[in-house]
């Protein structure tokens, strides 16, 4: 089984290469950057199984080169996730070229293969951020994506599912909850970065954890990434699929004042450092995964305290501190 995982250099994307490679697939990584060191140190167990290319999905050639002599299957996790707001307006063009037509140039190729199954890597964020938003979404819940990226995630989904019917190759988008984890880390096309790895890094560091009195009743439903690669992994496997859409969360939603008192459970040495509100926003209704796991057979598997402590061993392990 040889599967074609794009942005597999990247946060998400080298967690999901690392599933697949436990689960016994041969991988082809297509990454418009080159693997650094924390990258192949991650990956170092299971290098036989997989194989690095450099080259952006934006250009052809370099999809086909990836593509070498075929491919069973496909896993498109390659994105430009700009959504800090300066970001967003600087680059809108550059957000909408790689999101959209990145999904284009890797569904064409998954045409031409006719492989076995073609998996896009989509997000929550479809769900938009409104004040109407139910607390808990489905994938039967309407579609309000409002920033460029969640556009793109959308979009990508409806043309993926379009690709399949009309060229008859079996597709299926994924959204993700909200991850943190090993390997976040800024890349090129990644410079926001989650809540929990700022204060992870504070804790690995000696420093105290800064929030504000109002912030600390706003309410996330982060997930771990072990969790999210795992979900992909398993859907991707599935004997049958009985939808095109799954969401692949944690069941989880705590307030910031929840996440503390958990990383004050794990580091009983850790405090806090009362700074100015940030205000802090975005979705904070919950994704029930109740599809995937009636019908795949995957539930995420770690609490909120499990993952932080996961993270923290791997912080550690790994000697990363940023």
């Amino acid at each position: 089984m040889v599967t074609l995982v794009t942005g597999g250099t990247g946060f998400v994307g080298s967690n999901i290469v690392k599933a697949l490679a436990m689960k016994g697939h041969s991988i082809i990584c297509l990454d418009i950057a080159a693997p650094n060191a924390m990258v192949t140190a991650y990956l170092e167990p299971w290098k036989s199984q997989v194989s690095f290319v450099q080259g952006d999905v934006l250009n052809q050639e370099d999809v086909e080169r990836a593509a070498g002599t075929g491919v069973d299957r496909i896993v498109h996790a390659a994105v430009f996730t700009g959504i800090i707001p300066e970001i967003e307006k600087s680059r809108s063009r550059s957000i909408v070229e790689i999101n959209l037509m990145g999904t284009t140039n890797m569904l064409e190729l998954a045409s031409r293969l006719s492989v076995d199954r073609f998996l896009y890597v989509s997000s929550g964020s479809v769900y938009g951020d409104g004040p109407d938003l139910a607390l808990v979404v489905t994938e039967e819940t309407q579609p309000q994506p409002r920033s460029l990226y969640a556009i793109g995630k959308h979009t990508s989904e409806l043309l993926t599912r379009r690709y399949g019917e009309l060229h008859g190759f079996q597709t299926v988008s994924v959204r993700l909850g909200t991850p943190y984890g090993p390997m976040e880390r800024i890349t090129g096309h990644r410079e926001n970065q989650s809540l929990l790895k700022e204060w992870t890094a504070n804790i690995i560091n000696g420093e105290p954890i800064e929030i504000g009195d109002d912030d600390r009743a706003e309410k996330r439903s982060f997930t771990y990434v072990t969790d999210i690669a795992n979900g992909v992994a398993a859907v991707l496997d599935a004997p049958r699929l009985s939808y095109d859409v799954y969401n692949n969360s944690s069941a989880d939603s705590s307030s910031m004042a929840d996440i503390i008192a958990v990383l004050q459970e794990l580091r009983l040495d850790l405090t806090t450092k009362d700074v100015a509100d940030r205000g802090l926003s975005g979705r904070a209704s919950r994704m029930d995964a109740t599809r995937m796991e009636q019908d795949v057979g995957f539930a995420a598997k770690f609490g909120l305290a499990d993952g932080l402590q996961d993270y923290l061993a791997w912080r550690e392990a790994s000697g990363y501190t940023e």
